[in-house]
């Protein structure tokens, strides 16, 4: 099972979605933990004060290492440590593969203008991003990257096998989907899905995640064909 911690100063925005549909299931079938910390429980002061000015002058606030630290030391013991940032390596579904085989995750969401890098440095914290934007906080970012690794973890998917066929597997974007009714406002569903010819039917597909992948996102298919000719 994979515990998952997460330090945040709003504990109460968890699970949020995490707590529906398949994630939700699996939360209640303890196929997952999720704790919510709330930072400013280790804060010194009576108004449980987390952040000050940035050291050299600046905008914003940044939040303080010794707070921060001391939240960290109470409630980490084994695992990585993430930090949503957008400084952080872009989020990849290579990088929920890998998070998806941790027995333990510790997730640091920021606010204000980021925190101090020396909590950065002192615990070899891995820096993540899910893309190139600013947001209020790190909670909707550790939400998102929690719902891509979760879904990984065994037994959460009704079927397993879909996971193989999903966009960004092996570097290819997902082929077209289509359903009931077969004919809709003059479309009509390609003839080779409706054959029952499973080998064409397979051909058919990864022709058309190639297409896709070329035409959507042609820096995927660079990776796609290199991966082919290693």
């Amino acid at each position: 099972m994979l515990k998952v911690k997460v330090l945040t100063i709003f504990p109460e925005i968890f699970p949020g979605f995490l707590g529906y549909s398949l994630t939700g299931k699996a939360l209640e079938e303890d196929k997952w933990s999720l704790t919510a910390v709330n930072i400013r429980d280790y804060a010194f002061d009576k108004h449980k004060s987390v952040d000050d000015t940035p050291c050299g002058g600046g905008a914003g606030m940044i939040m303080r290492p010794d707070v921060l630290g001391r939240a960290i030391e109470a409630n980490h013991t084994t695992g990585k440590i993430i930090y949503m940032s957008p400084k952080g390596t872009p989020f990849t579904q290579k990088k929920a593969h890998e998070l998806s085989q941790e027995s333990e995750l510790t997730i640091i969401c920021g606010r204000f203008e980021g925190i101090d890098e020396r909590v950065i440095e002192a615990y070899n914290i891995e820096e993540i991003s899910i893309g190139d934007y600013i947001l209020t906080g790190g909670e909707q970012a550790a939400q998102i990257m929690l719902d891509a690794v979760v879904r990984l973890l065994p037994g959460v998917l009704g079927n397993e096998d879909s996971l193989s066929d999903e966009s960004f597997e092996n570097y290819l974007l997902e082929y077209p989907q289509y359903t009931r009714p077969i004919e809709w406002c003059g479309r009509v569903v390609p003839e080779v899905l409706l054959s029952g010819h499973h080998q064409k039917i397979e051909e058919w597909r990864k022709d058309k995640a190639i297409a896709t992948t070329t035409a959507k996102r042609p820096d995927l298919m660079k990776k796609y064909l290199d991966s082919q000719n290693s």
